[in-house]
């Protein structure tokens, strides 16, 4: 198969696509979070995933596991902890049980943050898609999300 074959192009185009959309998304988000909440969407990330944490057995993540649901690497993710603790919205500790393990929870004022940008970030999303769903390039994509995120047996 050479780098010209239909297939191919069909794949690259596609990726190009859902890319283009990702960006798109993630840079009207992120204008939305800076300006209404002093927040960039990696933040508004992590706090998410740790406000989402809970005491007890496998309630609270390792950094790894952070790292993961951000979608940046662990030291990316490490720095992104300390801004966030500079500022008051994450506190650390150690784990009890295993003194080489630190917890990172988010503070009463990361929480409050969070609920507040909550709305901006369902609104944001929301305008992003809309405007999305105007390119002929992404418009099949933007269906295809509003299928996925629907609940089962709900219209769309």
């Amino acid at each position: 198969m050479t780098a010209t074959a239909p297939a191919l192009t069909a794949l690259a185009h596609g990726w190009c696509a859902l890319s283009l959309l990702h960006d798109r998304i993630e840079a009207h988000l992120e204008r939305a979070l800076q300006a209404e909440h002093g927040l960039s969407v990696r933040e508004y990330s992590l706090l998410d995933v740790l406000s989402r944490q809970h005491d007890g057995e496998g309630g609270h993540l390792q950094m790894k596991q952070v790292a993961d649901a951000v979608v940046l690497s662990q030291s990316a993710t490490t720095r992104l902890v300390t801004r966030l603790e500079d500022r008051g919205l994450l506190m650390r500790y150690l784990c009890p049980t295993d003194r080489r393990g630190i917890y990172t929870n988010v503070s009463d004022a990361g929480l409050q943050l969070l609920e507040e940008a909550r709305p901006t970030n369902e609104t944001a999303l929301r305008e992003a898609l809309a405007e999305a769903a105007e390119d002929p390039r992404l418009e099949s994509l933007v269906r295809t999300f509003d299928t996925v995120r629907a609940p089962a047996g709900a219209a769309a």
